[in-house]
Parts: structure tokens; sequence; C-alpha cells
């Protein structure tokens, strides 16, 4: 499905990213990896980066070859850190990576980011959502926290509810467009991912454990990378500026009991 195509994955050292791109090069494309830490298995090739600063994405962008097929933004923080930090790494790092490469990525290219069912009330907080996606550049993220009274423990979801709304503004944005280039989402509910602690953290077992009753489980990094890589394919080239729930069906669950359907 994905023979011939080159394309980056970040985030690969473990999770999503690493399941990613090791179905990605078992579909036949050849594989990039980004991470701030070296995997314990390189599926492709690999590129040390970190995606907090304006500095880190520059030298990303400049270590990648000239042309990609797709970008997949998988690389995430949980929330521990702090808003600030979460919001430098799941939107402002996230963002800035997707337009470095843009003039890179092939035309009718793909940019795949990994929201969150985290994310689910980007349409009460559009406002904010939207006045954030649409700062330029890569902005001091303490300062754009303070401007929105963001609290550390809602970086997480702020941070998705922002990707969300921008994965709708850059799929019409000139950049992407004028070549091209879809931008999609996909969100998936809670994985058992090293990380999934950190969310039981930061949410709450109540809120954790609540989803997965909903759904039955909770779900795998073997379930989410599939979707990401269709995303990435040619089989998508018609699916822009969407959301894909990969979340076992909570999305639904939790969207019929706040609508009493």
């Amino acid at each position: 499905m994905l023979f011939g195509k080159t394309i980056v994955v970040t985030g690969v050292a473990s999770g999503i990213g690493r399941r990613t791109a090791e179905l990605a090069g078992q579909l036949g494309a050849e594989v990039i990896g980004i991470d701030r830490t070296k995997p314990d298995q390189i599926f492709g090739q690999f590129l040390e980066g970190d995606l907090s600063s304006a500095g880190g994405v520059a030298a990303i962008a400049r270590a990648l070859p000239d042309r990609l097929d797709a970008l997949c933004n998988v690389a995430g923080v949980s929330g521990t850190s702090g808003a600030a930090n979460t919001l430098a790494i799941n939107f402002f790092g996230l963002r800035a990576l997707s337009v470095a490469l843009a003039p890179k990525l092939r035309e009718g290219g793909a940019v795949v980011n990994v929201a969150s069912i985290a994310g689910y009330g980007w349409r009460e907080n559009s406002a904010r959502a939207a006045a954030i996606a649409r700062t330029e550049g890569f902005p001091d993220p303490a300062r754009i926290v303070a401007e929105h009274d963001i609290p550390n423990e809602a970086g997480y979801p702020v941070s998705k509810e922002i990707l969300l709304v921008w994965t709708m503004l850059a799929a019409h944005q000139d950049l992407f467009k004028s070549r091209g280039i879809r931008v999609n989402a996909v969100s998936p509910g809670p994985v058992e991912t090293p990380i999934l602690t950190q969310f039981r953290e930061v949410l709450g077992d109540a809120r954790v454990n609540a989803d997965v009753d909903r759904v039955g489980r909770a779900g795998t990094a073997a379930d989410i990378a599939p979707a990401i890589l269709f995303l990435c394919s040619d089989a998508a080239r018609w699916i822009n500026g969407t959301n894909l729930a990969t979340d076992g069906g909570l999305e639904a669950a939790i969207t019929t009991a706040a609508q009493s359907f």
C-alpha cells in the first residue's frame, strides 16, 4: 500500500509511533523515524530530534531529504510536564515541522496528526482553539498559556483541541492545498502504551476507566497505526481536513450520551 513512499514518523521510540514506523516498513515504505530518544529497535532510518523549540524543529527539517511523501505527527507528551511544554510539543512543534516540511512533500502528499479523544471539547472551546491555532510562527508557549489562562492540568486536552482545529484550517491553507497535500487527524481513545500511566495522572483514573469501560477495552498501538498509514496512502486521496475517531466507538458513545440520543 505504501510501496516506494518515503514516510517520516515522529515519536518512534515507543507506542503508536514505534508501531507506525514498523508497519510502514512492512507495507513497503522507506521510513525515517524521529525521536528525542534512540529506540531499542530502528525501522528504516533514525534521526534524533526535539520538537519543543523552533531551533529543534529547524534542525530536523534541515536533516531530512528534499522529497517526502507523508509526515506522521505522532510524537507527543501527556501533560505532566506542564501546559507550556505540552503546547510546545503537542502543537507548536508539530505545526512548525509540518510547515517546514510542506515544500519537501510531493504533490498529493499527506500530513497525519495524532490528536485524541481528549480534544473532544474543541467545539465548546472553539474560540480559544482557533485563536491559538492561528498564531504565527513558534510563539513563547508560556505567554500563550498565560494569555488564555490555561491551567497545567488542562494542557493536554487543550493541546489536542487546538490540533483538531488546526487540522481543519491547514487543509485549506495555500501552503498545503495548492499542492494537493492532505492534512488529516486520527483521535485514539485510551491506548495501552507506556504513556498511559501518565495520562491517568493527568486525566484521572475515573475518566480513563470510564472511557475504557464504554468500549470494552483499551486500544493498542496496533489498532491505531493502520488508520494513520491509511491516511498516508493514495486510497485516502479524497480525504482532507478530517478527524478519524480511532477509538473503538468511544466518541460515538460520548456523543450519544451528551445529546441524549
